[in-house]
């Protein structure tokens, strides 16, 4: 440092050096360096914080009650007693020699895929239909939609008094007609065939509610071009409209198939599983398996395959559909 007589400045070093700097009880003038790394780190900290309600929600209604139920799956509790005892992949061993499951398993795909091929056709056609300029779409958007927001068991009850036998609207129209009644539940084809109309009734308007977004999100620069080049009607569509759609066929598919394979309430509701347990899928028949015959520990065995069921074809199913190359 300079003597002071000689009016000399002190330098920008010797200015670093004061204990204005280099004393803790000054560390927050800063300077416009930006807050020390302890502050940051803290503030991180807090940020992460964020997630813990989401982790804990995720932890109490799904990781541990699956969990508990593959641990309850290698049991043979009834349910209701304290008593359980450890019996190995015995549950499992029963599924492949229960004919009652062999059955349920085929419903359940029949749910699942019947389900989505008849939404997916449905409300591709009613979105294309009502993405053109026509007079109350809107409204028409609206009325479809509509059944989406009506809990299934109140649609289920719905549809019943349409099916029912003795005074069904279905049967009072075929008698009017000079026609005969059909018992349209006692027949395990014409329930299964039920359910499955019913069910993409309910849930078409999702798929064409997917289905105008993507219209409406879709480059009409790609859609002119292939006009001006001559492209129309189906040669547009399956060339040009289809492939833009990927993503939301996507999207509608795994929705809908991940519906119908876990379809519960329509079936309860419409035949309650019957007749005998024709027209179960595996959700309901895990009901009946834990309440009807009091063996949680086979439900749960049904339960955790049911899960890996799910996964294994959602998987599969969007691997298949990445691999089809919509775009070439």
């Amino acid at each position: 440092m300079t003597d002071s007589r000689s009016g000399a400045i002190p330098s920008q070093d010797t200015q670093s050096e004061s204990p204005l700097h280099g004393d803790g009880r000054n560390a927050s003038v800063d300077h416009g360096r930006g807050p020390s790394p302890r502050r940051r780190r803290f503030r991180g900290a807090s940020i992460n914080l964020f997630y813990l309600p989401a982790v804990i929600l995720l932890v109490i209604f799904i990781i541990y009650p699956l969990l508990s139920g593959i641990g309850l799956s290698l049991t043979n509790w009834d349910g209701y007693n304290d008593a359980k005892s450890f019996v190995g992949l015995a549950n499992y061993k029963q599924m492949l020699t229960d004919t009652n499951f062999k059955q349920v398993v085929i419903n359940t795909f029949i749910y699942g895929i019947g389900s989505t091929v008849l939404q997916q056709i449905l409300g591709l056609a009613l979105a294309l239909l009502l993405n053109a300029k026509i007079k109350g779409r809107t409204l028409i958007r609206a009325i479809i939609y509509l059944p989406a927001l009506v809990a299934p068991v109140i649609m289920g009850i719905m549809y019943y008094f349409v099916f029912q036998y003795q005074q069904g609207a279905l049967n009072a129209v075929m008698t009017a007609l000079g026609l005969h009644k059909v018992a349209w539940f006692n027949n395990a084809g014409f329930s299964v065939c039920i359910i499955v109309l019913v069910n993409s009734i309910q849930f078409v308007g999702v798929s064409m509610i997917i289905y105008l977004a993507g219209l409406q999100t879709m480059d009409q620069e790609v859609v002119e071009a292939a006009e001006v080049d001559g492209a129309s009607g189906w040669k547009k569509f399956w060339n040009i409209t289809l492939p833009l759609l990927a993503p939301a066929f996507t999207t509608s598919v795994v929705l809908n198939l991940i519906g119908g394979l876990k379809l519960y309430d329509m079936v309860k509701v419409l035949t309650g599983g019957g007749p005998g347990y024709s027209t179960n899928s595996i959700s309901t028949y895990i009901g009946t398996i834990y309440f009807d015959n009091q063996a949680a520990g086979y439900a749960s065995a049904i339960g955790v395959f049911l899960f890996v069921l799910i996964a294994i074809v959602t998987w599969l199913v969007n691997k298949g559909l990445a691999k089809l190359d919509w775009e070439a």
